[in-house]
């Protein structure tokens, strides 16, 4: 009897052993198995969250299939007391072992809100913008100009969130007065600019930074991307080129930034610098004169008077022989390129077109046709904006 019942006890256990380990197997398949999502989901977290809540939450939004396997999960991994708050980008199909690295590795939040600090040529403005799933994308939630408006409730709600991020984004163009005077506006930042950055030695581009970061740091962040860029481009330097070293090309990169915001005709405009530099032309290009009046402080704001175009200045490159001594101006990537590999052209002139591009000319009789043709589209756009008498 006693050995009926203990073999029937050992049948038992290993039943029981069987379905555990069967048990066991099936949750980390599971645990490791593609996700039910079908579409990207930005999670949220708010701080002290508990795993159980987040679980259920990942559940209702319908990124996992079992909360228990979830947190069984992330326990068995050591992550279950590691959430970190923010807002995360659940990608689509994502597993549950993947959820859990994203929401227990920090870091900055991957979606949700972001408030952009935009530093542009001739205005600055602040930007709330949120992350559309569907478009994937962020969008424009609400701007405004700081120095002109008051500061809508959203930015009043958002900065104060622990997920949101912050970025400043510097437009191609600007001068380093200019990026400095408005990092001071960034009220996330913290600290000084202890001395005005070189000219020409700013990457623009967008940074993310986070509250506290110092406007020192993010101006060397700046710097340091400059230097990579710079140092590339005259690597990779197309040969014959009128520049005696790196520091002359960011000159004329700046220069090329200046005259054209239209990509597809960079080259163009540089080829027109490097054929008048190769021939012993002067440049004579208006943004040179603008920076000999302003030395980059601001934007001149109106246009430029004759007697500005005679006087002399250290950057008046309708006075001065070749290139002026600095840049006049932070270029971006792409003028920084057209410097080193200009279009094989014969333009020695350009004028604007009227489309927001420029006219170019091998010739002065076609420059100075450009030209006629130039003036006759502002007098006329003169005329249609003229008040009724």
């Amino acid at each position: 009897m006693w050995r009926n019942i203990a073999s029937s006890a050992i049948s038992f256990l290993v039943v029981i052993v069987f379905l555990v380990g069967g048990v066991i197997l099936w949750a980390q398949n599971t645990y490791k198995a593609e996700g039910p999502a079908a579409a990207p989901i930005c999670l949220r977290i708010d701080r002290g969250a508990s795993m159980r809540g987040v679980s259920d939450h990942l559940a209702d939004q319908g990124a996992i299939t079992s909360p228990i396997v979830f947190r069984m999960g992330a326990d068995y991994a050591g992550k279950a007391g590691d959430i970190k708050a923010g807002s995360w980008l659940i990608p689509e199909r994502a597993t549950m072992g993947e959820i859990t690295n994203l929401i227990t590795r920090g870091g900055a939040s991957t979606c949700g809100t972001e408030v952009v600090y935009r530093i542009g040529v001739t205005n600055n403005d602040v930007q709330i913008r949120e992350l559309d799933l569907d478009a994937g994308r962020y969008v424009e939630k609400a701007a405004f100009n700081p120095a002109d408006e008051a500061t809508p409730d959203i930015f009043t709600e958002v900065r104060t969130q622990a997920d949101t991020r912050f970025r400043v984004a510097i437009a191609e163009g600007t001068t380093s007065w200019q990026i400095v005077e408005a990092l001071k506006s960034v009220d996330v930042l913290e600290g000084e600019v202890a001395e005005l950055p070189a000219e020409g030695t700013l990457a623009p581009d967008s940074y993310e930074v986070r509250k506290g970061d110092t406007r020192a740091s993010v101006i060397e962040r700046m710097r340091n991307a400059q230097e990579v860029l710079v140092a590339a481009a005259w690597a990779s330097r197309a040969d014959g080129l009128p520049l005696k070293d790196a520091q002359e090309m960011l000159v004329l990169a700046s220069i090329i930034e200046k005259e054209t915001g239209v990509a597809a005709e960079r080259r163009q405009v540089a080829s027109v610098f490097v054929n008048r530099l190769n021939a012993g032309m002067r440049l004579q290009t208006d943004p040179t004169v603008i920076y000999g009046v302003t030395e980059g402080k601001g934007v001149l704001g109106r246009g430029l008077r004759a007697s500005e175009l005679r006087k002399a200045t250290a950057w008046n490159t309708y006075v001065i022989e070749g290139l002026p001594p600095t840049p006049i101006a932070n270029p971006g990537k792409a003028s920084i390129e057209a410097a080193v590999d200009p279009a094989q052209t014969d333009f020695v002139f350009f004028v604007a077109d009227g489309s927001g591009g420029h006219a170019f000319a091998e010739t002065l009789d076609q420059h100075n046709a450009n030209v006629a043709k130039w003036r006759r589209i502002e007098a006329e756009r003169a005329q249609d904006v003229a008040p009724a008498k």
